[in-house]
């Protein structure tokens, strides 16, 4: 069996801008109080991180931070992927170098490609590292599946150990856990499907609900993972209404405005994302006091 890089709830964190930049004293902030509020691992850097609208040495620095400020207490994972292979040797070539205990890799977005592409595409990056490599299967975005059978060949090669599966379609996760067993670790990337995927042999989540409710999503996962499965579904249910309030705009606008509302200092999303509405905000603001408070 390959190694794990975390059974439980990865937050996939906000990177929190001014209009500067980086606001990094509240990142670090973030950082501290995901790891108490008991957080299984931070995810930076990822689409939910806003990477697509940051410059290079903004990405560097800020995964940087994120495994200095860290120091091992919980997995740090960069975001490294690109829709160049060359460009996501040298990203994930960096984050090894400062220290990170994994990346999470997309599928090349825009010139897309095969699946023989994105068997060469991921071939040539394990090569080039020690890491160990968690593929991120978001065809929403990309306009990319990767397939079952795809999974199945890339779950030989050593480093490569698991997957972010966003695509929705829950018989393509069974086909995956079928097809690559122990060879392949699976993650849910959708928030409302995390039993769902669980059931079917996964081993938790990489999450935007836990940027506002870390200790609710780790202990959903704990509870499910530890035979609790009453409990845990009824979280799964009951957090419903927050999830789809967190994802009635693009990711990550309404997570930002969620913390923003929780007293944070995320900032706005950079363009060509934008704020949300404020009657959104309202609804948004609602669904967070009814979950904290139930």
């Amino acid at each position: 069996m390959k190694k794990i890089l975390f059974k439980g709830c990865g937050t996939a964190i906000i990177t929190p801008f001014t209009k500067e930049g980086v606001n990094f004293k509240e990142f670090e902030k973030l950082l501290e109080d995901q790891i108490a509020r008991k957080i299984d691992a931070i995810i930076v850097c990822g689409t939910t991180g806003e990477s697509s609208t940051m410059t290079l040495e903004e990405r560097k620095e800020t995964i940087k931070v994120a495994v200095d400020v860290v120091q091992k207490r919980v997995p740090v994972i960069a975001g490294t992927g690109a829709n160049c292979t060359k460009s996501a040797i040298e990203m994930t070539k960096f984050a090894e170098s400062v220290g990170v205990d994994g990346v999470l890799l997309v599928t090349p977005y825009y010139n897309k490609t095969t699946q023989e592409g994105l068997i060469a595409h991921y071939s040539a990056i394990a090569k080039e590292t020690s890491l160990p490599i968690i593929l991120y299967n978001v065809p929403s975005r990309t306009g990319v599946n990767i397939l079952p059978k795809t999974c199945q060949e890339l779950a030989k090669i050593e480093n490569i150990v698991a997957i972010k599966e966003a695509s929705g379609n829950l018989s393509q996760v069974a086909e995956i856990a079928n097809l690559c067993g122990d060879e392949l670790a699976i993650y849910s990337g959708n928030d409302d499907q995390i039993l769902p995927v669980l059931s079917l042999g996964g081993i938790g989540v990489i999450s935007v609900l836990s940027n506002i409710m870390p200790e609710f999503t780790h202990t959903m996962v704990d509870d499910f993972l530890n035979g609790t499965l009453e409990k845990a579904q009824k979280a799964q249910i009951k957090a419903i209404p927050l999830i789809q309030s967190l994802f009635c705009e693009v990711n990550p606008i309404p997570v930002k405005a969620a913390l923003n509302l929780c007293g944070y200092e995320a900032g706005t999303p950079r363009l060509p994302l934008l704020e949300m509405s404020q009657e959104k905000q309202r609804i948004l603001k609602q669904e967070i006091e009814k979950l904290k408070s139930s």
